[in-house]
C-alpha cells in the first residue's frame, strides 16, 4: 500500500451514449441508447438522461424500450469508439508510461512511475489536468480515483461519478469502505452477495466485524482470505502496462433462431472472417479455433480444435469453424454463434496454410476449450452480447441494391447524400429511410426521408468528433471531493 494517493483511474462518463451525443448535436442532453437493437438487444450503454427512466448496460432493448420509448435507440460503432479510446490512451500516456487499460473507456495510470505525482497535493492537480485534457481534445467527461491503490481507486472514480474526481487519502480506507455494501469490493457477485447478506453481512464493515476465519468457513479459504484484506482496505497489485490478449473472439445473436444449415454455416465462415481481422489488426495469431454454439433452449456448446502452430490465414480458421460445426446438433435452431482464437502469438506457422486444403487438423475437434468459451474479442472487454457493431454496409446480409433483399439501414448508421452531406439514419421501415443532416460541430440538422434503395444514399465512416462536444451531466455536490 503507498502512503500517497497515485494511483488513477480513469471511468469515462457513459462512454458510447456520450460519444453519440458529441456526434450528433440533435441528441445532446436527450435519452440515448446504444445496443442490439433486435428482439434480442443488449443494451451495451445508456446515457445518464436514460439512466432516470431505469435503463442500464445489459437490459434487454425490449425492456428499456418500454422504459424510456421516447429515448433514441442506435447500433453501436466501435471503429469511432476506438477512435476516441485510442486519444484518450494517449493522454494518459503522457502522464505515465505504466498505464493499465481495462476497456474502451477504463484505465489505470501509475503516476509515481512517470514523475506526475508524488503527494495528494499533485496527485489531485494530474486529475484535474487529465479531465481538462480529455474535455478539450474530445468533448467528453471521465471520472478520476485517486488512491494507493488500485481497489480503492476504482471504487473512487465510481463514487466521483458522472463528471467528477474523489481523491482517497491512504490511511482514511476503513472509514470510507466501512458504510458501503459488500458488492463494491472486486469480486463479489450477485450470488456470493446474497450468501453474505443472509449471514448478517450487507456492508464492508460487517465484513470486518466478522474476521477472516468467519469469512474462511462461509467462502472457503482463498476466497475468504482476499475478501477479508480487500474489506481492510489492502491491495498491493501493481498498475501493469501491457496486459496480453488470451484470446480473439466474435459472436453474433440472430433476431430469430436460425435453422437452416447452410444459413448457418455462411454465418460461422463471416465470424471467421471477422475473428482474422481483429487477430491481425492485434498483431497476433492463434492455434486453437474455437466455435461457440447457443441452441433454441439457450443450452450453449462450446468445440475447439487445436492445430500444429499459430495461424492469422481466415482461410485456415474458417475450415477448423466449419469443422467443429459439424459436430453440433442444431436441428432444433440456433440463436447465438461465436468463432473465437485463442493461444495467441505473435508469429504464424506457414506450413498451415495446406491444412485449409487438406481439411484436416492434427487434433480431433470436440474437446472443451480452456476455460469454456472463448470470451474477450481483444477490443472490447465486457460487451455484452447482442450488442452487435454498425454494418459496414447498407446490409449485413445483401450487396447494396441487391434485387433479392432490399437494402436495410440501421438506426444510428452513418451516411453520406451526394446532395445534402453527411448526416445519420433516424430509423427506416415500410420502403423508406430518414436521415438526420448533421456532424460533430454543427448546430441540430434538418431530417429529411428517402426511399431505401435512393443511389444518392451511400454508407459512410464516422467524423471525427471535436471538442467541447456540451455540458456535462449534472451531479449533485460539485465536481470534485476528497476522502480524509
Amino acid at each position: 500500500m503507498r502512503s500517497a494517493p497515485t494511483v488513477l483511474h480513469l471511468d469515462m462518463d457513459a462512454f458510447f451514449a456520450a460519444v453519440e451525443q458529441a456526434a450528433k448535436p440533435s441528441l445532446r442532453g436527450k435519452a440515448v441508447v446504444v445496443g442490439g437493437l433486435g428482439p434480442r438487444g443488449v443494451v451495451a450503454t445508456a446515457s445518464y438522461e436514460a439512466r432516470r427512466f431505469g435503463v442500464h448496460s445489459a437490459m434487454p432493448t425490449a425492456q428499456a424500450r418500454r422504459l424510456a420509448p421516447n429515448a433514441a435507440y442506435l447500433v453501436p460503432r466501435f471503429a469511432l469508439y476506438r477512435a476516441v479510446s485510442d486519444q484518450v490512451m494517449a493522454l494518459l500516456r503522457e502522464l505515465s508510461p505504466l498505464v493499465e487499460p481495462l476497456s474502451l473507456d477504463e484505465a489505470f495510470v501509475d503516476l509515481e512511475a512517470g514523475g506526475a505525482a508524488e503527494d495528494s497535493a499533485s496527485a489531485r492537480a494530474a486529475g484535474l489536468r487529465l479531465r481538462a485534457d480529455i474535455r478539450a481534445l474530445t468533448g467528453l467527461s471521465g471520472s478520476v480515483g485517486l488512491a494507493g491503490s488500485k481497489m480503492l481507486a476504482k471504487i473512487g472514480s465510481e463514487q466521483a461519478k458522472p463528471d467528477g474526481l474523489l481523491l482517497i487519502e491512504p490511511g482514511t480506507e476503513r472509514e470510507l469502505l466501512a458504510p458501503m455494501p459488500v458488492r463494491i469490493l472486486p469480486g463479489v457477485g450477485p450470488a456470493t452477495g446474497e450468501h453474505l447478506r443472509r449471514a448478517g453481512t450487507a456492508t464492508v464493515g460487517d465484513l470486518v466485524e466478522a474476521g477472516e476465519d468467519e469469512l474462511v468457513r462461509l467462502l472457503g479459504r482463498t476466497h475468504g482470505t482476499a475478501l477479508f484484506r480487500m474489506a481492510l482496505g489492502r491491495d498491493d497489485r501493481p498498475v501493469v502496462a501491457e496486459r496480453d490478449a488470451k484470446s480473439v473472439s466474435v459472436e453474433d445473436t440472430f433476431d430469430t433462431d436460425l435453422h437452416d444449415r447452410l444459413r448457418v454455416r455462411t454465418e460461422v465462415d463471416r465470424l471467421a472472417e471477422r475473428c482474422v481481422r481483429r487477430l491481425r489488426a492485434g498483431g497476433h495469431s492463434g492455434r486453437t479455433i474455437v466455435l461457440k454454439v447457443r441452441r433454441y433452449d439457450f443450452s450453449t456448446l462450446t468445440r475447439s480444435e487445436t492445430l500444429r502452430g499459430p495461424t492469422d490465414d481466415p482461410a485456415v480458421v474458417r475450415e477448423a469453424a466449419g469443422r467443429l460445426l459439424e459436430s453440433v446438433d442444431t436441428t432444433g435452431g440456433v440463436r447465438l454463434l461465436g468463432v473465437g482464437v485463442t493461444g495467441l502469438a505473435d508469429y504464424t506457422q506457414e506450413d498451415l496454410f495446406a491444412q485449409a486444403a487438406a481439411g484436416a487438423g492434427p487434433e480431433p475437434p470436440g474437446h472443451a476449450a480452456p476455460g469454456g468459451a472463448a470470451a474477450g474479442d481483444g477490443a472490447a472487454p465486457g460487451r455484452p452480447a447482442g450488442a452487435g457493431e454498425q454494418p459496414p454496409a447498407p446490409s449485413a446480409r445483401a450487396q447494396p441494391g441487391s434485387p433479392a433483399e432490399p437494402r436495410h439501414w440501421a438506426a444510428g448508421q452513418d451516411v453520406r447524400h451526394a446532395v445534402h452531406g453527411p448526416g445519420w439514419v433516424q430509423g427506416s421501415g415500410v420502403g423508406r429511410v430518414t436521415v438526420r443532416f448533421e456532424q460533430p460541430g454543427s448546430e441540430p440538422g434538418r431530417v429529411r426521408t428517402f426511399p431505401v434503395d435512393d443511389p444518392e444514399l451511400e454508407p459512410s465512416d464516422p467524423l471525427p468528433l471535436v471538442g467541447g462536444g456540451g455540458p456535462p451531466p449534472s451531479r449533485a455536490g460539485g465536481p470534485e471531493a476528497a476522502r480524509g
